[in-house]
């Protein structure tokens, strides 16, 4: 088998960072950052076991296995650029702090993106007895709340200058699994789209909430809540098994559709 072929069955990732990309490989993270001057520094890690074991094979659990994993290389490489990009000494994160900021950054996605639009369709639907509706509308509730999250953040200038480089880490992804040569000439002509996409991803995530919280049905308030939160590594898991498969039928119309919310 090729080289290229082997490449071809890897699926690549990575994430924008202050000033610059940082692309996920087999065994190893790179980011690469701008320093004011302009001149790019690099950074190779290899990956812990954790993320290259067999977890990741096993369907379901390979999701969560890996958002844990983009979370923990997501707030590393974070760091690094903005130290890099602010020329600052480049310290050593410790674990304990890359672990609380993941469950800080958790614990607030939980309570926004599930938590509120429950309590908030609750207040809207006291006489809406059809489960169906009242989980539509929950659903709606925390695809505009998402949405529009992502759009105030987006006034930020350091966030919008992130969203800049996000759409040159797919374009870099795009150009390298075609086997194109890493040039800027060359991943240029290459979509600043990718079915891949973290963004995509999390868009699925609340599209299959619905589904998936509709045999939970209305039940007790406290229950509910339980289930929105007990229930989220399922949800994970069951969006990158999607997603997975997607990426490997990208021309299949019906995946087309499934996959086009997430790449507006």
């Amino acid at each position: 088998m090729s080289n290229m072929a082997e490449k071809k069955k890897f699926n690549y990732g990575g994430q924008a960072v202050m000033e610059g990309v940082m692309i996920r490989g087999r065994t190893s993270a790179v980011t690469a950052v701008r320093r004011p001057g302009g001149d790019i520094v690099t950074d190779v890690k290899p990956l812990p076991s954790a993320t290259t074991s067999k977890a990741r094979r096993i369907p379901l659990i390979r999701g969560v296995v890996i958002l844990i994993e983009a979370m923990v290389l997501g707030i590393q490489s974070l760091m690094h650029s903005a130290n890099i990009a602010m020329e600052e000494e480049d310290e050593k994160i410790p674990t304990k702090a890359i672990w609380g900021m993941m469950a800080i950054t958790a614990i607030m996605a939980i309570l926004l993106f599930f938590i509120a639009p429950l309590f908030l369709t609750k207040l809207v639907t006291t006489n809406i007895p059809n489960t169906l509706v009242f989980m539509i509308i929950e659903g709606v509730i925390r695809i505009i709340i998402f949405i529009g999250y992502i759009k105030l953040i987006s006034y930020l200038p350091d966030i919008k200058r992130v969203f800049t480089y996000h759409g040159a880490e797919h374009k870099t992804v795009n150009a390298y699994e075609a086997g194109v040569p890493i040039e800027a000439s060359a991943i240029k002509e290459y979509s600043r789209l990718h079915v891949r996409c973290g963004t995509s991803f999390l868009f699925l995530v609340l599209i299959i909430a619905i589904i998936v919280f509709t045999f939970v049905g209305k039940q007790d308030l406290w229950l509910m809540v339980v289930s929105r939160v007990v229930l989220i590594p399922v949800i994970m898991g069951l969006g990158y098994e999607v997603i997975y498969f997607g990426a490997r039928h990208a021309r299949n119309p019906l995946m087309k559709i499934v996959l086009a919310p997430g790449l507006w």
